[in-house]
């Protein structure tokens, strides 16, 4: 068991936390995986941050959408996706892409799931319900999560890999909504200055809020009780999804190999600590106080490899 750890430390300090800047907390985790499948995590991660930044990066340039950009985009969308599903494409990214859903078993419906996601995220501005962005949640993140989960729970035998022993979907969901409700909890200021709108109409009436509220919060005006109160609602939520994604957590690791055992501990620890950064009641949610430093996650990176009573 010392040899085990001693084997993860000596990983987790070779890593450059530095310079983790794309989808950090899940490849800090899958770093601790052989070569070959932290490899696939690197390129299903590039494939969906290319997407996902067709969609943020031309809805942060324009405000306003006109419906016939709105029908070029989601005509994108789902060329990528249909270029994936059918493993025809001269795009060297969606090859690899393709190649590694083979290699590994990934399942197609993560993508299908997360193409949907962004197709609302195209068609609409915004979210009328708590109800809806969950529901948008579930398809935006449970994909990452499942391709995370899924490669997490593989089991090599002859060089074949082998699928998990339990359902990947329905793993991955807890974590998938606690870690998006983070995301957008520790965003808040990068998101409304980017016209990227992750707050439920009902939630924002409930408290008093309106958009142009929280537009001018993001941009200094100072933050009413009203923000504070809808905050500790969207924390109530993810203390939920938290208290859920740990029993899953335990549940599944035993299924698991150490190497995969941790890399699950990880990035629930690394989501973990931005969680418990964010005050309610007195906190800026500025990016720096919400955002743990390199040193600070490698820390916490190291703290969870001496913790874990891997199970074999």
């Amino acid at each position: 068991m010392d040899a085990l750890k001693n084997h993860f430390i000596a990983r987790c300090n070779s890593l450059d936390f530095e310079h983790i800047t794309d989808h950090p907390n899940i490849l800090i985790a899958a770093a601790f995986w052989e070569e070959e499948r932290y490899q696939a995590a690197i390129t299903c991660y590039k494939m969906m941050r290319t997407i996902d930044d067709l969609v943020d990066n031309y809805k942060s340039e324009h405000p306003i959408i006109t419906l016939q950009e709105k029908e070029q985009l989601m005509t994108e969308v789902n060329k990528w996706l249909g270029e994936i599903e059918e493993q025809s494409s001269d795009n060297a990214m969606v090859q690899e892409v393709s190649q590694t859903f083979q290699r590994f078993g990934i399942p197609v419906w993560t993508m299908r799931a997360f193409a949907q996601a962004m197709i609302y995220d195209i068609k609409h501005d915004g979210f009328p319900s708590l109800q809806t962005f969950l529901t948008y949640a579930e398809g935006a993140s449970v994909a990452p999560a499942s391709i995370f989960v899924h490669l997490a729970g593989l089991r090599k035998k002859d060089n074949i890999y082998l699928p998990p022993l339990f359902d990947v979907r329905e793993a991955a969901n807890s974590c998938a909504v606690f870690s998006y409700l983070v995301h957008i909890m520790r965003d808040f200021i990068k998101d409304q200055r980017n016209n990227l709108m992750y707050y439920a109409d009902d939630l924002m009436q409930k408290h008093g809020l309106n958009r142009d509220m929280l537009q001018q919060m993001s941009h200094g005006d100072p933050l009413c009780q009203g923000f504070r109160n809808m905050m500790a609602d969207y924390c109530e939520i993810a203390e939920q999804y938290r208290i859920k994604t740990h029993d899953t957590l335990q549940r599944i690791k035993p299924l698991m190999e150490p190497a995969s055992q941790l890399s699950l501990d990880i990035i629930f620890n690394l989501y973990l600590m931005v969680y418990e950064r964010i005050d309610c009641k007195k906190g800026t949610f500025s990016t720096k106080e919400l955002n743990p430093t390199a040193a600070e996650i490698k820390k916490r990176v190291l703290e969870t490899i001496q913790k874990n009573n891997f199970i074999n």
